[in-house]
């Protein structure tokens, strides 16, 4: 169960993080942009800690007051959740 935990971890962060960075191109761009929704979903399913440093690192979602409380409430979740299933 460790192993696959470790590596959904990797995996869930990356994608999150280039998601967010992608979204962040778009929006500089003036292209289509990924839906709060996906971003929100993808930080819920384990990849809040990708999402909390491209929020940072590309300073993209900072001032949404959604994104600013959201997301580290559900770091705290997924440290919550990964601590459960790791033990």
């Amino acid at each position: 169960m460790r192993p696959a935990l470790i590596v959904w971890f990797i995996f869930i962060n990356a994608v999150a993080y280039l998601v967010m960075s992608e979204d962040k191109r778009r929006a500089r761009l003036g292209r289509d942009r990924v839906p709060e929704r996906t971003l929100f979903l993808l930080a819920a399913i384990g990849g809040a800690l990708g999402v909390w440093i491209a929020m940072y690192r590309k300073r993209h979602k900072t001032r949404h007051l959604s994104f600013k409380i959201g997301v580290p409430l559900l770091l705290i979740v997924n440290v919550a959740l990964y601590t459960y299933f790791w033990g």
